[in-house]
C-alpha cells in the first residue's frame, strides 16, 4: 500500500507475521558473504549523462538479492524491443541489516579478545 499523513509517504509491504510462514532466521547465514558478492558500481544513466550515480546492475544483483530485480537480461518483446529489468532498493535493506549485525558480533569478539590480551 501507500500511505501519506500529508508529510510524508509511505510505501508499505506486507509484514504482519499472520501473512507469512516458515519464517527463519537471516542471522547466522552468512549474510556477509552475500553482501560481498554484490557488485556496487558507479554509472550515468544513458538518457542523463550529467548524473552519476551509486548502485546496482539488475542482472548481477539478482543472483544475490533475485526477489529484489524484475524481469530478465536482455528480455525482448515479440517485436524485438528491450524489456528492461527494474530492481527494487529496499530488499537490500534486510540482507544489509543481517550481515551489519554479524559484522557487529565480530567486532565486539574481537573487542573481548583485544581487551583480555590487554589485561594479561
Amino acid at each position: 500500500s501507500i500511505s501519506t499523513n500529508g508529510t510524508t509517504v509511505s510505501f508499505n509491504a506486507g509484514s504482519d507475521y499472520r501473512l507469512k510462514e516458515n519464517v527463519v532466521s537471516l542471522s547466522g547465514s552468512n549474510a556477509k558473504t552475500r553482501v560481498k558478492q554484490l557488485k556496487v558500481n558507479r554509472f550515468n544513466f544513458i538518457k542523463d549523462p550529467s548524473l552519476t550515480v551509486d548502485g546496482f546492475i539488475a542482472h548481477e544483483a539478482q543472483t544475490v538479492v533475485p526477489e529484489a530485480v524484475t524481469g530478465y537480461k536482455d528480455e525482448v518483446d515479440a517485436s524485438g524491443n528491450p524489456v528492461y529489468q527494474g530492481i527494487d532498493q529496499a530488499k537490500f535493506v534486510p540482507l544489509l541489516t543481517a550481515a551489519l549485525q554479524e559484522a557487529y558480533s565480530e567486532i565486539e569478539a574481537l573487542t573481548a579478545r583485544v581487551a583480555a590480551l590487554e589485561a594479561a
